[in-house]
């Protein structure tokens, strides 16, 4: 699937939530449902800076895809990031790279995490674009 045809579906998984408890809910099912991170790479240049919480991601390429794993302390946290994966994940560092992330303002989600959710949630999203960028050389 292409990154947009992921962002659609996310869009149409979310549209079936009335409220954003049952969408937090979600989220957190997806953060413990993400596939758990080597410990070996749960080190400091692995983290992402300007999150409250302590995010590690890690980056590989495999047959010209991107393959990201990732963890986190604090559930939503992981979720978020989970959710983040699902879109880019084994996808081409060029699409990762100039692709639009719209699903996360069709779903609502920066305008319902708090301040400093909201700055974690971009500098993951930034994160994982620079990888994209410096892998495409």
């Amino acid at each position: 699937m292409t990154i947009n045809e992921i962002q659609d579906q996310i869009i149409d998984d979310f549209s079936f939530f009335d409220d954003w408890m049952d969408k937090y809910e979600y989220i957190i099912d997806l953060g413990k449902k993400l596939p758990l991170i080597d410990e070996k790479y749960k080190v400091d240049e692995n983290l992402i800076k300007g999150c409250q919480s302590r995010v590690w991601l890690n980056v590989d390429v495999v047959d010209k895809k991107v393959k990201f794993t990732a963890d986190s302390d604090a559930v939503i946290t992981k979720g978020i990031i989970g959710l983040l994966i699902q879109v880019l994940n084994n996808q081409s560092a060029e699409d990762i790279a100039k692709c639009d992330l719209y699903f996360i303002d069709k779903i609502g989600l920066k305008e319902h995490l708090s301040p400093t959710r909201s700055n974690g949630l971009l500098s993951m999203v930034k994160q994982m674009k620079l990888y994209g960028l410096a892998l495409n050389r």
